[in-house]
């Protein structure tokens, strides 16, 4: 758990304690974004999609990934700000030596028993050059480590976490001002996904708006919610082959029907 920090806010000069959350990396390391407090922060009078989200680099595996921009409520005055980030930095690691000392010098060195065409040549490591190497094992996917849901915005930050640890890249909301609406749009490529925070289950109208669409989309539709689904939702979902995932507050989705345990796979 890191440390908190005084973030002094820019309307009433208050200090308030601020913790930098933690989040899960794919490879199952923690990551939090490094804050700039050097900087002063940023009140928030009009958010944007750019402005929810920051990326951070896995300083464990060097994956870089997009989690939600730290802000700070006053607890004062009740302003809402922006806690700077320090921006992410080229890695600037030189490329070193192509191997050990000596390793050039081996490989330039003749093989005897090829040079005078015996049975070695064409041979790589003891196998002979036309027969592909074994395929590789699968690296298997590690544990998804939910953060807890404490707010609506949490849950939707949960469904593009859980969706980015199912394998899809650059999970995030639609650009462009969003329709008040109780559920919230997810997009990736290949993804249509709707977040239903809300605490009555979603129904039949629900499953069938996210498989349109995804249909209009050509892609691959899914559906969290909070609270469960409606019987005629579920079964709508089985017939459709909608993937649904009922979300607890500990931050843990869980697959409800045949789709989604096919979208999660063996692995989980």
């Amino acid at each position: 758990m890191a440390e908190a920090v005084p973030v002094r806010c820019p309307a009433c000069l208050r200090e308030n304690g601020y913790t930098a959350p933690v989040f899960p990396c794919a490879c199952g390391s923690p990551v939090h974004p490094p804050l700039d407090l050097a900087a002063p922060p940023v009140p928030l009078t009009h958010r944007t999609w750019s402005d929810t989200w920051v990326t951070v680099r896995c300083t464990t595996c060097g994956r870089e990934s997009e989690w939600p921009h730290p802000e700070l409520g006053c607890g004062s005055c009740g302003t809402v700000v922006l806690i700077p980030v320090h921006p992410l930095e080229g890695t600037g690691t030189p490329a070193g030596p192509a191997g050990p000392v000596g390793s050039s010098a081996a490989a330039a060195r003749p093989d005897p028993g090829g040079a005078a065409g015996g049975p070695t040549s064409g041979v790589a490591g003891g196998r002979p050059a036309h027969i592909p190497p074994p395929p590789a094992a699968p690296v298997p996917r590690p544990a998804f480590r939910p953060v807890t849901i404490r707010t609506a915005r949490d849950a939707v930050a949960t469904a593009a976490l859980y969706l980015r640890w199912l394998g899809f890249r650059d999970v995030r909301q639609p650009d462009g001002r969003p329709i008040p609406a109780a559920t919230v749009d997810l997009r990736a490529p290949g993804l249509v996904a709707q977040v239903d925070p809300t605490t009555a289950p979603a129904g039949l109208r629900a499953v069938e708006c996210v498989w349109l669409n995804g249909l209009t989309a050509s892609a691959t539709s899914v559906y969290f919610a909070l609270a469960g689904y409606t019987e005629e939702a579920r079964a709508r979902a089985d017939d459709l082959g909608i993937p649904l995932f009922v979300m607890d507050l500990t931050g843990m989705p869980q697959p409800v029907n045949d789709p989604a345990e096919a979208l999660v796979g063996p692995d989980a």
